[in-house]
């Protein structure tokens, strides 16, 4: 067979693409059709291709040239056809307006106030604040909260002082800042909480016991923060409490945070150093002395996920913590894992999380919550195994916000406030050994709370906040979780009656705690539950401002007067009225 080549020219490729194309579309829609009975014939028809100079396509040598410039311009004649149009629009004059200016706030470095009140309280503040420079300053600050007492039906003296001092320095730079914090704190309480069995004790003896303890402590604390680094801020401090009867604590911490965000891998890494010893002279038996020393390493690693409308950060935090009196080292890993995600164009905002960490107690920490301890504890840390949570929050109107929550925490060695027991009367005791001190014990507590909270912002000039939370408390070794409530609720609102008067609003409410009553010498069984009633706290504030410096204040707290107990056999002050004044300004 003899084999011909067909030769194409170039300027027809484009028109034999587009036939090939129709020819195929066309046969795949054939073949989706029914297959036709008849057979059809393939015939073959051969031509030579014998192309000519003038198939091919030539390109004008001297194209025609169209120049606009060569055409002769036309006189164009506008005209106007007018039609009159009745109109009742009668513009009026303007008027100039004057914009009244409005002075900028006028703010000041330096604020002090004053206020004193029934059962001789008294509390003062004073803040100073030096410019040295534009990026650095000095700040004093200074607070006392004292009482000469008074409450009724009570033994022995329940004055309190307590006062703190505040040193700062700081410095923003461009790149870096830092600042330097000393403080100091002096602090005075009496363990009043005498029990019943004192109603028939004699003058003598309660003349004799000496209830007061005092407290001194200190903290000098450094941060350093830096921008742009994979290092971004450190946090150092070193602490020191002691008491009137030679109790001592040393506690150091440092908190460095490092971060990959400036390479574009959101990684946080964050260390958590505390070192904590300290003594006390004796126990509650008066037996021997009690030692305590902890040092805990812990790294925190994070890395944070954003997506859309969810935001995810998943970590952990591994700790190795070392008991330093009885040599015993242990390692313990926690998840630290949150979510949230927007729904509703982010109206609501879901969220859970599952966290937990090693949490070192302190004395000093203690204290501050609850001043009638004895100086005779047992300090050890608290493990948090995990707190598992998950909730809601948003709006559910523009000026309504909502939060529903529901948590179950299970820790480990929690600790429980629990009174100390009853050694009888008699001149020869300290001051805490009447039954009248607190001591601390650890239970194994999971914790089941639903929490649920309403902010109503009315308008610029009225607002108010209302939460509750319910408790459901699981234990193992206790019979009672001692001294927490099972149900908390607050009520907070802020109001302005005038642009110079206002004031606020606050009402607490604390269900019902349980006590223990170990009293071996009246007792046959030796323990006894105490229970606590829930008590009502009502306290409102009202200022004047009689110019942008000076404030005069209206304050009543507990307005019920109701002797609560917000721990066993210690009454609170009843109804407390205070005035004060406040005063801003420059140097």
């Amino acid at each position: 067979m003899k084999t011909q080549i067909y030769f194409i020219p170039n300027n027809s490729l484009a028109i034999i693409f587009l036939v090939v194309l129709f020819f195929s579309s066309s046969l795949e829609t054939l073949k989706a059709q029914k297959k036709d009975t008849l057979e059809t014939a393939i015939v073959n028809i051969v031509k030579p291709y014998s192309p000519s100079i003038s198939d091919a396509f030539k390109i004008r040598e001297n194209p025609l040239k169209i120049d606009t410039s060569n055409f002769k311009k036309r006189k164009v004649t506008y005209s106007t056809f007018s039609i009159p149009v009745a109109s009742t629009f009668n513009p009026a004059k303007g008027k100039v307006i004057r914009l009244e200016k409005t002075a900028p706030l006028q703010l000041y470095d330096n604020f002090a106030f004053i206020g004193i009140g029934n059962y001789t309280n008294m509390i003062a503040q004073f803040s100073n604040n030096f410019e040295i420079s534009a990026t650095d300053n000095i700040g004093l600050f200074f607070k006392h909260n004292s009482s000469q007492g008074g409450i009724k039906k009570i033994y022995l003296d329940d004055q309190f002082y307590n006062s703190q001092f505040e040193l700062n320095y700081t410095s923003n730079k461009k790149k870096m800042s830092y600042a330097l914090k000393a403080k100091l704190k002096h602090q005075i309480y009496n363990w009043y909480g005498l029990n019943n069995l004192f109603d028939f004790a004699s003058p003598e003896l309660l003349n004799s016991i000496d209830s007061k303890q005092i407290y001194y402590s200190g903290e000098v604390e450094g941060t350093l923060a830096k921008d742009d680094s994979y290092f971004e801020k450190i946090v150092v401090s070193l602490g020191v409490t002691t008491d009137r009867y030679s109790s001592s604590e040393f506690n150091f911490k440092a908190h460095p945070e490092f971060s990959l965000k400036t390479i574009d891998i959101p990684l946080k890494i964050n260390i958590d150093i505390d070192f904590l010893n300290g003594n006390f002279s004796r126990n509650y038996s008066n037996t021997n002395g009690i030692d305590f020393g902890f040092f805990n390493v812990g790294i925190l690693p994070s890395y944070d996920f954003n997506y859309e409308h969810l935001i995810l950060s998943v970590g952990f935090a591994g700790y190795l913590s070392s008991d330093l009196e009885k040599s015993k080292t242990a390692f313990y890993v926690y998840p630290k894992i949150n979510a949230s995600y927007g729904l509703l164009n982010e109206q609501l905002i879901a969220y859970a999380g599952l966290e937990g960490g090693l949490k070192q107690n302190s004395y000093n920490n203690f204290i501050e919550q609850n001043p009638y301890l004895s100086p005779t504890l047992r300090i050890t840390p608290t493990r948090e195994l995990y707190d598992g949570f998950g909730g809601l929050k948003g709006k559910l109107i523009n000026n309504i916000n909502f939060d529903v929550r529901v948590s179950y925490l299970n820790e480990d060695d929690r600790s429980l406030f629990v009174l100390n027991p009853y050694k009888g009367q008699s001149p020869e005791f300290e001051g805490y050994e009447y039954g009248n001190s607190f001591k601390v014990t650890y239970e194994e507590l999971k914790t089941l709370s639903f929490f649920g909270e309403l902010i109503f912002d009315v308008s610029k000039n009225f607002n108010v906040e209302i939460n509750a939370t319910f408790y459901n408390y699981e234990f193992r070794s206790q019979i009672k979780a001692w001294n927490l409530p099972k149900f908390e609720t607050m009520l907070t609102a802020d109001f302005n009656i005038t642009e110079k008067f206002y004031g606020g609003l606050s009402l607490f409410f604390v269900g019902e705690r349980t006590d223990l009553i170990n009293n071996s010498l009246t007792i046959p069984s030796g323990n006894e539950l105490l229970i606590l009633d829930s008590y009502f706290d009502a306290n409102v504030q009202l200022v004047y401002q009689f110019s942008n410096q000076l404030s005069v204040y209206a304050r009543a707290n507990n307005l019920l007067g109701n002797n609560y107990q917000e721990w066993a056999n210690y009454k609170v002050q009843g109804a407390q009225g205070m005035l004060g004044a406040s005063y801003k300004f420059d140097w």
